[in-house]
């Protein structure tokens, strides 16, 4: 937790005197077939498979170019904040099993991850293709995959591209990368690029918002 902590005041103090937002990426470690799904994402990035759009150039391709944004991230961070008119397919979702072992892998997720993230136990949703496939049959359809911080949506893209999908665009960075105005039609109670902190990490970046405020003020 120390070393967490240490590592995120010292990414936002250089972000700060960089003049950039603070980067408060505190997402669950990815498992390794996130990091195989992703590298494999990479590879259709790299060909031009995929096309990286960053967030300050999407509203341009959802407004211009007919692009349909959709928002891979599970239920409890899209109800912080959404952008208005998405599509909303979790990549990711709550594990509901209660067998011993997933109660053991629980009780070990909450000590290390889920009480510094707020992020509860999750799967894979193995209905994803299926369900995207429903909400846009047209595997030409232009669609604009996004996420909090890029990884899972990297991942998504991977899955929608090996289920016939061709035009494909992945969020550079994800939501977390984003600006206030990027995405103008924002619902919800927080700032989009926030909506994936949770837990004590939380009230951590509170506390530096708080500490930022009255930094200006004086």
């Amino acid at each position: 937790m120390a070393i967490q902590l240490k590592l995120l005041y010292t990414s936002t103090l250089t972000n700060r005197k960089q003049g950039k937002p603070p980067n408060f990426n505190i997402s669950t470690p990815p498992t390794l077939q996130v990091h195989a799904s992703s590298s494999s994402a990479r590879q259709l990035i790299e060909s031009g498979a995929v096309r990286p759009i960053l967030p300050k150039d999407a509203a341009s391709a959802l407004n211009s170019e007919g692009f349909i944004l959709v928002d891979v991230r599970p239920a409890w961070e899209r109800e912080k904040a959404r952008v208005s008119g998405s599509m909303h397919v979790p990549l990711f979702v709550k594990d509901m099993d209660n067998s011993p072992i997933t109660l053991l892998k629980k009780w070990v997720h909450f000590g290390y991850i889920g009480l510094w993230t707020g992020q509860n136990f999750t799967m894979i949703n193995p209905d994803f293709v299926g369900q995207v496939e429903i909400a846009v049959p047209d595997k030409d359809a232009k669609l604009l995959v996004a996420c909090g911080e890029g990884l899972r949506s990297m991942m998504a893209a991977s899955k929608l591209h090996g289920g016939g999908y061709r035009n494909l665009g992945w969020l550079a960075g994800g939501f977390n990368r984003a600006n206030d105005g990027d995405f103008p039609d924002v619902e919800g109670t927080e700032k989009l690029q926030y909506a994936t902190i949770g837990g004590v990490s939380y009230y951590f970046l509170q506390l530096l918002i708080l500490l930022q405020a009255v930094g200006k003020r004086s």
